[in-house]
Order: C-alpha cells, then structure tokens, then sequence
C-alpha cells in the first residue's frame, strides 16, 4: 500500500504548486534562449516536487510497497504553448495546478512563467501504470485521497463530474 511519508502542506490548497529554478548555461542554445525541449524537463521536475510535496516520491511509488504493486507515473498527453522566451540567468517559477483527477490518471496545467509574465502554458494528461505488468493502473487510494484533499479548489474535478468539497 502506498501512503504519505508525511503530512502534506496545507497552502498548497489555495494555489497552484510553485516550483523555483534559474536558467543555466547548460539549459540554453547558442543565444542565451533557452531550448523548447527544457522547458518539458522543467515541467517534470515542478511535477516531481509536488509529488513530493505531497508525500509521494517517485521511488517509492515505484517500490510501491511489495513486488508487482509500483506504479509510474507517464505522460500520455501534452499539448504545449510557447508565448515568450526565457533567457540565461532568468528566475523562473513552475506552477502546477490539478485540473482532474481520474481514476488511472490525472489532468493538469502547467505555467512557466517570469514574475507576472507566462512564458509556456502546458496541458498534460498522466497516466498511472503498472511497472509489472506495464499496463494501466488505478491510482492508489492513499496517492489519489492526498491529491484529492489537498488540491481540492473549485476548478478540481473527478472524471466523472463529481465537485470535490
């Protein structure tokens, strides 16, 4: 059974999860801009830290608690909207917010933004498996009860159309 490691932060129910990073040289092309694809590896570690967050680190997600029971989150689904660029030495925030929580996966919006400035918009759809069988899987309760709790906003759903209160 997968559960919590700890209690999970409390003011993330008012906003989206904020994560910090600065633009390195590595993370840019020859002009100081940084490269489409890096944005996507921002996004997965804003995500990663949020889990985290949360309680639920990716290792022991995958570890899952006994042999065929770790899951993985994958992306099944990612629609990406470049507006503005970012440049070296630039301090960006990555915010995630859960728009939908499914039963085998959850929707979700991420902003990289500069200050007040959107740089990227990102919508993505993750899909829980199996690392076993490797095929879909339902969230765990106790994975799915703290998402649930804790991003609980008026613009958080279940698939099925239910409110969360």
């Amino acid at each position: 059974m997968i559960q919590a490691t700890r209690e999970p932060p409390r003011e993330s129910a008012e906003g989206p999860h904020v994560f910090q990073l600065r633009v390195y040289y590595e993370d840019t092309d020859a002009g100081g801009v940084v490269y489409y694809a890096n944005y996507l590896k921002f996004a997965e570690r804003a995500r990663t830290e949020m889990l985290r967050g949360l309680g639920f680190e990716s290792s022991r997600l995958m570890d899952g608690g006994g042999p065929g029971t770790g899951i993985a989150l994958a992306v099944r689904q990612m629609a990406v909207d470049y507006l503005k660029p970012a440049r070296l030495d630039d301090l960006l925030e990555v915010q995630t917010r859960i728009l939908e929580i499914g039963g085998a996966s959850l929707r979700l919006q991420q902003l990289v933004r500069r200050g007040a400035e959107d740089l990227v918009r990102m919508q993505i759809t993750l899909a829980c498996m199996n690392l076993t069988s490797k095929r879909a899987a339902r969230l765990p309760a106790g994975f799915k009860g703290a998402v649930s709790r804790i991003f609980s906003t008026p613009s958080t759903r279940l698939k099925n159309g239910e409110q969360h209160h």
